[in-house]
């Protein structure tokens, strides 16, 4: 388990991050989220011991990293895939981790066929695409067999293929017990891997929940009716709940679309009046709807709404983005 406990990180002025405080456990993928600059990236970091909070703590299973004996053999991390020599083939960097770390040789071949690159395994890294370099990345924090994981954008680069790779991988991982953190800015990705999900902004905690949660809590979710008795249902929606927050839209004379409502409550109220229904769901949002309804006000870097792709009153270009 990954332990945070009112972790902080300053420079300067600025609060990269603040005062987070979290229990990310095992047996479930969590997934991190949030804006560029959100301190995503800040706070993998300071987890690892790559940066020195300058408040709180980061623990993994109760310890600090830097006190770790062998840390590929407990924490496997992935934040930089193109973070090795160039002029080292694949093999020779895993060989240099494995030795360092006491890690038998022969897993450094298992490591490599479990993320396909065997046969590109003796070749210079350097010529690597961005794709073999994140599976190289993989095949590292693999290395150690560790029961903790963390990966920060692990799928950029990749192939359709490559991404579901990664997307069963990562759930088999978790499947296992060992805990697995994951950033990644592919909404519909993070919807179909994460269990748990991590929502930061401006270095803040806004959201730490269940997938299944967020999306169910969402304002942009909804129930859809069909039904000839449209009229006379929402004629007792309004009777009923015009004061509990309810809000009914009529698309067309057979539809009604109602939110703050579930679909149960619904058919209750449907039944006690003998009315025929033809259809009944839940919509729910995209998490791609709720992350973005949950971080408007926490977007470093907001384009202008008035200006054109190629001029206009937009905002001014940043000089650079950062995680």
């Amino acid at each position: 388990m990954i332990t945070l406990r009112e972790l902080t990180k300053r420079y300067g002025e600025t609060v990269a991050v603040d005062g987070l405080t979290l229990d990310i456990k095992g047996g479930q993928v969590t997934g991190f989220l949030g804006p560029n600059g959100a301190g995503k990236s800040t706070t993998m970091r300071m987890i690892l011991g790559l940066d020195h909070p300058s408040g709180g703590e980061a623990l993994i299973d109760g310890r600090p990293y830097s006190s770790i004996r062998h840390p590929i053999r407990e924490v496997g991390a992935l934040l930089d895939a193109k973070a090795l020599h160039p002029a080292r083939s694949a093999r020779s960097h895993l060989v240099a981790q494995a030795r360092s770390n006491g890690v038998p040789l022969r897993r450094v071949d298992e490591v490599l066929e479990m993320v396909g690159l065997t046969k590109v395994a003796r070749r210079p890294a350097g010529a690597f695409s961005l794709g073999m370099y994140q599976r190289l990345g993989v095949a590292g924090a693999l290395l150690g067999d560790p029961r903790v994981l963390i990966f920060d954008e692990p799928v950029n680069g990749l192939d359709p293929d490559g991404v579901r790779w990664v997307r069963e991988l990562v759930r088999s991982l978790a499947a296992e017990g060992r805990t697995v953190f994951l950033s990644s800015h592919l909404m519909s990705e993070m919807q179909l891997t994460a269990d748990q999900l991590v929502v930061i902004g401006r270095g803040k905690l806004l959201a730490d929940t269940s997938m299944a949660d967020l999306l169910a809590s969402s304002s942009l979710s909804s129930v859809r009716v069909r039904t000839p008795d449209a009229a006379d249902l929402r004629t007792l929606i309004d009777h009923l709940l015009r004061d509990g927050g309810v809000h009914v839209e009529s698309p067309a004379a057979d539809e009604l679309v109602v939110k703050g409502h579930s679909a149960e409550q619904v058919g209750d109220l449907a039944n006690r009046l003998g009315l025929r229904l033809h259809e009944l769901r839940t919509v729910s949002a995209s998490l791609e709807q709720v992350y973005m309804e949950l971080t408007a006000q926490s977007v470093e870097y907001e384009t202008g709404t008035g200006g054109t792709a190629f001029g206009g009153t937009g905002s001014e270009e940043p000089e650079g983005e950062g995680a």
